[in-house]
């Protein structure tokens, strides 16, 4: 009787914080879609996501975000382009050829993750953008620094989870390529890669949505300028760098604006999130 009375009181407990989190993404979603919907409602969607300029105290104002569009989805695109190959060698070695130096790596990466951004947006306004604009004769702060910062960030996510997926790999796969005369190298990329797929293809949707999301490491260095780019060398302004630099000051229209912004961004997140169930699904008929 003891034991099923503890059951039940751990499974309320449960039941309860699980309410709980559905609870707080509902009350989120209700308070971006109210402000948000309602901007939109007064000013136009097309007006706001295909506009090009963002004069919040002009006369008229004007709420373009497509540079900001434009600009986080660029910047977010080139830190996968620079992380992915760097965080799938890295898990790969650390699954199948790392042995003494296992133990140094594992606690580093874990490091690299707990590492607040804001430290990391310092390195790079320090070291990253006069490197930058050294060997570009352009100002540092650019598309490119960020997109570089932003790899640097993301690779502790892919490879934690790449390489215990990678590890977790049934052992009979590997033994079985290499057993029918597959080298290492060839049962590594043909065989235990693709029977991880899915746990890899998780971790690069965990990074990008890292990456769109980040804020202040972003800011520092990415120029914030409220300007459609013309080249990786262009300061830009990301939706979440837009936000952070005036809501402090932010009210009515442009307030709102800044809320609808979120709004944005947040479907933006839904819509990452939703391609990648439609292709791990896929995959796993397939399979």
């Amino acid at each position: 009787m003891e034991k099923d009375t503890k059951g039940k009181v751990f499974q309320i407990l449960f039941l309860i914080a699980a309410l709980l989190s559905i609870s707080f993404i509902i009350l989120i979603c209700v308070f971006i879609f109210k402000a948000g919907i309602g901007f939109l409602n007064k000013y136009g969607l097309l007006d706001f996501i295909t506009g090009v300029e963002w004069r919040p105290t002009g006369t008229p104002a004007k709420f373009g975000i497509l540079p900001m569009i434009v600009g986080s989805i660029e910047v977010t695109l080139l830190s996968l382009v620079f992380s992915i190959p760097f965080a799938l060698a890295i898990s790969v070695y650390m699954a199948f050829y790392a042995k003494r130096s296992y133990k140094y790596l594992s606690p580093l990466i874990k490091l690299m993750a707990a590492v607040p951004s804001v430290v990391y947006g310092f390195f790079a306004l320090m070291l990253l953008v006069p490197l930058i604009a050294k060997l570009s004769g352009k100002n540092g702060m650019n598309i490119l620094t960020a997109s570089i910062l932003l790899a640097i960030m993301i690779i502790p996510t892919i490879v934690e989870i790449s390489e215990t997926a990678l590890k977790n790999v049934p052992r009979y796969y590997y033994d079985g390529s290499i057993a029918l005369g597959a080298t290492k190298e060839e049962t590594i990329f043909k065989v235990m890669i693709p029977a991880a797929k899915n746990a890899i293809y998780s971790s690069i949707v965990l990074a990008m949505g890292r990456s769109i999301g980040e804020t202040m490491a972003v800011y520092l260095v990415i120029g914030n300028q409220a300007r459609m780019p013309g080249s990786i060398l262009d300061g830009v302004r990301t939706m979440t760098t837009n936000i952070v630099l005036e809501m402090g000051y932010a009210s009515g229209m442009h307030r709102e604006a800044l809320i609808a912004t979120g709004m944005v961004l947040f479907v933006f997140i839904l819509i990452i999130n939703l391609i990648f169930n439609i292709v791990r699904s896929k995959n796993e008929k397939d399979v």
